[in-house]
């Protein structure tokens, strides 16, 4: 296969998807005959800056591939790291083509608007000389791992909501419940639901010392700064409601509880952590979204955004755009129930459900029964998810991936870990992990029971 003058020597391609192109292989193409020096740095908040190595070629014939290239390669560590200023050293030309595409009016605009509601100030693309290039400075931080006392562990999934009651690390008691915050534009609707699920919570349990959130988006002194599952909140109520949401619902169980709201990602790679007794975790929960996390080697997160479900996977031209974003090949329409809902036509599965929940669910049951047609959708997906994680870990020093969340649940699940681990094999021999998953129950609920260990009760 060749791509903009790259040879992409690919010999895994998804069954419903034969027009998919593996970023992973197009970066390795690229790289391979690449010369001209590039640095790409990434500052955000507390002066912490990530830089990335790279080389381009910086000739006409390649000037195409050059800008593709720079531009999912910024796109990627942006969405990795999080930033609200890109400095692209050694390369004026790539430079501002990047500079066009964050522009108000350029094709990364959400991206630029994204980051500017994240860190509060202006998103800045600049160009320096290769040897003006900042210096990276990075630094971590202890996650959960408390397991003293009775907690509350909550999981704002898109389409369930998951709480636990645990006491001194056992969970008692777990629930799912099926809501639609992602389709809701009254905030009550949300706070009356998280209310319900921590007094559910608490009724098991003689007292409540503490009460651990994950939640899908960013999280600053446990405020949410942006959501997906707020999404059809406007902006005057998401102000005034949905910034301190969790804060407010806590105090309906006591008003001196502390409480600490976490990264749904970050969560299921403590999950994993936690559950392997390991580190060096990439935790990622396929449900409504992709949900990533990240705990590295010395059992630390690193204040990273982790929100790969908006990181590109996909190069080819007509792949599926994702509606909040407006960009395509990202996670969120491989790794989610959306992939699922997405691939069930092509393999012939008509769907009836009203909802993406209720979809999936169709396409669970075909597989329960064996489906030769849902077999090859969770088959398509393994494909991807191979050739995803040998691109995350160009990014990230791996030594386990956990895969949770309802896609990953039952038969199907098991598939998309033995294709994924077959693509990597075959694929990239450098890279030494498969994907792994925890028993059934941790996979769907693993996350609301490790966020119970968030809080540090004195």
């Amino acid at each position: 296969m060749k791509f903009l003058n790259v040879d992409i020597p690919i010999k895994h391609v998804p069954s419903l998807d034969q027009g998919f192109i593996p970023l992973s292989l197009f970066f390795e193409g690229y790289e391979k005959n690449a010369s001209k020096p590039l640095c790409i740095a990434v500052e955000r908040s507390g002066g912490q800056i990530g830089t990335y190595e790279t080389h381009i070629y910086g000739t006409p014939e390649m000037a195409e591939a050059d800008a593709y290239y720079v531009d999912r390669m910024v796109k990627f560590l942006l969405w990795s790291w999080g930033g609200f200023k890109v400095s692209i050293c050694g390369d004026d030309n790539v430079a501002a083509s990047i500079q066009r595409a964050y522009s108000k009016e350029g094709a990364r605009a959400f991206d630029k608007g994204f980051m500017e509601d994240v860190y509060e100030r202006e998103f800045i693309v600049e160009s320096l000389p290769y040897d003006k290039k900042p210096a990276s400075f990075q630094k971590t931080e202890a996650i959960g791992r408390h397991t003293n006392g009775c907690r509350i562990g909550f999981d704002a999934g898109g389409s369930d909501r998951k709480v636990s009651a645990v006491v001194d690390g056992e969970p008692i008691y777990s629930e799912e419940v099926v809501w639609f915050p992602k389709t809701n534009s009254d905030p009550d609707y949300h706070y009356n639901g998280i209310v319900e699920a921590f007094k559910t919570a608490a009724s098991k349990m003689p007292r409540v010392d503490g009460i651990g959130i994950s939640s899908a988006g960013v999280y600053v002194d446990n405020k949410c700064m942006v959501a997906s599952l707020f999404l059809k909140v406007g902006k005057e109520d998401f102000d005034k409601k949905v910034k301190d949401i969790y804060l407010r619902a806590a105090k309906e169980i006591g008003a001196d509880i502390p409480v600490v709201v976490a990264n749904d990602g970050d969560v299921s790679a403590l999950a994993g952590a936690m559950g392997l007794g390991e580190n060096g975790i990439m935790g990622i929960a396929m449900g409504t979204s992709e949900a990533v996390g990240y705990v590295d080697a010395e059992g630390n997160i690193c204040g990273w955004l982790n929100e790969l479900a908006f990181a590109p996977v996909d190069c080819q031209p007509d792949a599926m755009e994702d509606e909040w974003s407006g960009d395509i090949g990202c996670g969120v329409k491989y790794f989610s129930q959306d992939g699922v809902i997405k691939l069930a036509p092509r393999a012939g599965i008509e769907l009836k459900g009203e909802s993406p929940a209720e979809k999936l669910k169709e396409v669970q049951a075909l597989m329960e029964q064996d489906d030769e047609r849902a077999i090859k959708v969770y088959e398509s997906i393994g494909v991807y998810l191979g050739h995803a994680l040998a691109l995350y870990a160009k990014f990230y020093d791996i030594h386990h991936v956990q895969m949770m969340g309802r896609v990953m649940s039952g038969k199907g699940g098991d598939i998309i870990l033995d294709v994924a681990s077959r693509v990597i094999d075959d694929e990239y021999p450098g890279v030494t992990f498969h994907p792994e998953a925890p028993d059934e129950k941790t996979r769907r609920v693993g996350q609301s029971v490790a966020a119970a260990t968030l809080p540090e009760i004195k």
